[in-house]
């Protein structure tokens, strides 16, 4: 049983400002030839995400600000705003396209709206492990989406960690698909996670990252679905009873760059920048794997119940009418490529 539950609400972000100065500021943040650092032109940019500074992706930000402002030797300055400061997910997606923002990190599902193949990852079990999900992302069928991506106007520099996403909510304890038939969840723009939760039989509205605490805390929505790390850092835990670990989606984290901002860069400053990004992904990748553990430790007091034993295999069939329907978003073909990858790696390895 949880022995505190403290209902406080979350901090609301005032993003108009933002927002307005997100149309008003150039691709670049703004560059100049001052002579600064080794004589080069200068960059001044803006690296925008949707959580809190203290959550994996402020880490990674962190980890590249350090590492691309001491190997530019000052040509490069990063400053970083967190929790939808800019705006919400996909605004700040479309400053990347339009080139009002310089730098994202952005949650791969957000991303299938404007590549559809992005969606594969996010499809329910279709990795089974941290080690699948890298593979699947660092080999030649993550490189072709960073293709895909470029042509639609994102440079994708690396490809970082949020883990696997478990559910809570506040009707019931969820241990087969039947238990979802009326929890009112909530999922983001994600058309994957939307038909998903529908054909487990759950009611799903869409709302902002920033908005589901007040949302759980008001009783908008009963049920939300993050890695567990997510659900620490926002207090989740303190306005939802149940917590059920599904590993039902796989998160990752694609850090994003406006390419006409890449192309101005000279080749060592680019060689900078990827180095920088790769260093990102490095710490979001370990702190993930580190975190899943612990905050499992650290939440399981704050619930009145954990099911650990869900019947996963009920809820694999239970969820193949989104499979279904996803196969009209992207071609059935590269569908069954990413998961024929996962398999040959899977059989690889055991």
């Amino acid at each position: 049983m949880r022995t505190s539950r403290n209902h406080h609400r979350t901090r609301l972000f005032v993003v108009a400002g933002a927002l307005a100065a997100l149309v008003a500021v150039p691709a670049c943040g703004g560059s100049d030839d001052d002579g600064s650092g080794d004589g080069g032109e200068s960059y001044s940019w803006r690296l925008g995400f949707n959580t809190n500074e203290s959550s994996v992706r402020g880490a990674a930000a962190e980890k590249f600000k350090e590492v691309v402002e001491e190997e530019s030797g000052g040509r490069i300055s990063v400053e970083i705003f967190p929790a939808e400061a800019l705006g919400s997910e996909q605004e700040m997606l479309n400053g990347i396209k339009t080139g009002s923002l310089d730098l994202q990190m952005a949650g791969g599902g957000s991303m299938q709206n404007i590549v559809p193949e992005y969606g594969i990852m996010t499809l329910p079990f279709v990795v089974e492990s941290f080690d699948e999900a890298y593979a699947l992302l660092d080999g030649p069928v993550g490189e072709e989406w960073k293709e895909l991506a470029e042509e639609q106007g994102y440079k994708v520099l690396s490809y970082h960690d949020l883990g696997f996403a478990q559910v809570t909510n506040n009707v019931r304890a969820i241990h087969t698909p039947e238990d979802f038939q009326g929890v009112a969840m909530r999922s983001p723009e994600e058309p994957t996670s939307i038909a998903t939760f529908e054909a487990l039989g759950a009611n799903v509205s869409t709302l902002p990252f920033t908005e589901v605490y007040p949302a759980l805390q008001q009783g908008v929505v009963d049920g939300q679905f993050n890695p567990l790390d997510a659900i620490y850092e926002t207090n989740f835990h303190e306005v939802q009873d149940y917590l059920t670990l599904l590993n039902i989606f796989y998160y990752h984290v694609n850090f994003i760059m406006n390419p006409d901002v890449w192309d101005d860069l000279d080749a060592e400053l680019q060689d900078i920048v990827q180095n920088a990004a790769d260093e990102a992904q490095a710490v979001s990748r370990e702190l993930t794997q580190n975190n899943h553990e612990d905050m499992l430790d650290t939440l399981s007091p704050e619930f009145d119940e954990i099911v650990e034993d869900a019947d996963l295999e009920a809820f694999r069939a239970a969820v193949e009418p989104a499979l279904s329907k996803f196969e009209q978003i992207v071609a059935p073909e590269k569908i069954q490529e990413a998961r024929d990858f996962v398999e040959d790696y899977r059989a690889g390895n055991e």
